[in-house]
Parts: C-alpha cells; structure tokens; sequence
C-alpha cells in the first residue's frame, strides 16, 4: 500500500478519473449548480487524501501536471474575449466602476470579518485576495506575510461557492444581461465562476473571464495599500 501511494501517477489519475466521473454526474443532473464537477471532486478526493494520511504537498507533487495547465487554460479565455471585444468597448464605462465596486468590496468584506472575529494577521492577509485567480493570490498572500496553502483554500471555496450560488441570486435579484452576470462572476469568483459561467453563454463566459483578469490586477495593485491602511 504505501508503494501504491507513493507511486507519482497515482493521485494524478485518480484525480482525473473523479473529474470525468463528476461531470458526467454533472451532465446527467442538467447542469445542476449544486452537483459542479469541481465541488463533487473535491467533495471525494479529500476524503480520499484523510483516509490515506496524504498530505497536501505529496498530494501537490503528484498532480503538479494539472496545476501546471492552470496557467494556459487561463490564457485561453483570450480567444471569447477577443470574439466580443466590441461589447466590451461600448460597456467600458459602467464595466470600470462595476470593477472598482467589486474588487474593493472583496477584499473589504475579508478585511471586516476578520476585524470581527479577530482573525490573525496572516490568516486575513492570506483570505484577503479570495476573489482572484489561483496563482495570483498564492503570490499575494506570500509576498504580503500570508500562507499560500491557506490563501488557494480560499479561493477554492470562494469560486465553488459563486459557481454553486450565482445564478439563483441573479434570479432572486432579477439580472438577466449575460455580459453582467457574466462579469460580477469574474470578479467574484475568478475562474471556477468563469467555468459556470460559458455554460450560461459565450458571451457570459467571455465577460467572466475578463472581469477575472481585470480584478486580478486591480487586487494586486490595491490590496498591499489596503492592508497598510487597515486598521489592525
């Protein structure tokens, strides 16, 4: 057994294998919210992970090729953005405040709750960029004094919770528009949201993917002000 599990493939494949299993569950639910592919994975491998005594890194060291793939297939939401660059050129106005609103107000409702229930400092550095991509915030939390394993925990269930949750408060509060849906979904919960988001429509998808891009530079830039700014 510990062969097994020190075999380098093992948890590479068995990660694979749930995901094609959760989204074909996915598929046969209609695309239900509640049964996303990521959240039914991570649903299964951690159990998986506890039972076997896994840690995180020999986890990570085994599934290093997924995460490597993280980087292109965020570079490949250029080509939706691209086919509707010229709905976002007649939008960039009210796209721009929209971006400003939510990106403050993702890092200041972490920077709220922590004042509110004491958080330590490099738990609410490492929960503060929550709402970006992956890489960006493990770089963040790192370079502000956080812990990047506690920051890309953050981010997973910020985005799992905005693809599971979105689209029943756009029906409750009545937002129909794809590019808006699509956008706050960006800025929200960055690429797990963006994910949810193309099943909504292309344009959706497109919009997501770049509010994801517009609010991780937004965040890299203002929240090491914010954080100095805040009181602690």
């Amino acid at each position: 057994m510990n062969a097994l599990l020190g075999n380098p493939a093992l948890w590479l494949t068995l990660t694979i294998a749930t995901y094609l299993f959760a989204a074909w569950i996915h598929q046969r639910s209609g695309h239900n919210t509640l049964t996303n592919p990521l959240l039914l994975s991570v649903a299964i491998i951690v159990p998986l992970l506890l039972l076997t005594d896994t840690s995180y890194d020999r986890y990570m060291e085994s599934a290093r090729f997924i995460h490597l793939l993280l980087a292109p297939a965020t570079i490949a939401l250029a080509v939706p953005l691209f086919a509707n660059i010229s709905h976002m050129r007649a939008m960039l106005k009210p796209l721009l405040i929209a971006l400003l609103v939510g990106g403050t107000a993702g890092i200041v409702s972490v920077l709220l709750f922590g004042k509110l229930f004491g958080l330590p400092h490099d738990v609410l550095v490492s929960f503060s960029p929550k709402s970006v991509t992956t890489p960006i915030a493990m770089a963040l939390a790192e370079k502000l004094g956080g812990n990047a394993s506690l920051a890309a925990a953050a981010v997973l269930a910020t985005g799992i919770l905005g693809a599971v949750g979105a689209e029943h408060l756009f029906r409750w509060l009545n937002v129909r528009d794809d590019a808006v849906q699509g956008f706050a979904m960006g800025i929200a919960s960055h690429g797990i949201g963006t994910t949810r988001a193309l099943h909504i429509s292309h344009k959706a998808g497109a919009f997501s993917g770049l509010g994801m891009s517009l609010n991780g530079i937004f965040t890299s830039l203002c929240l090491p002000a914010l954080l100095a700014a805040w009181p602690l």
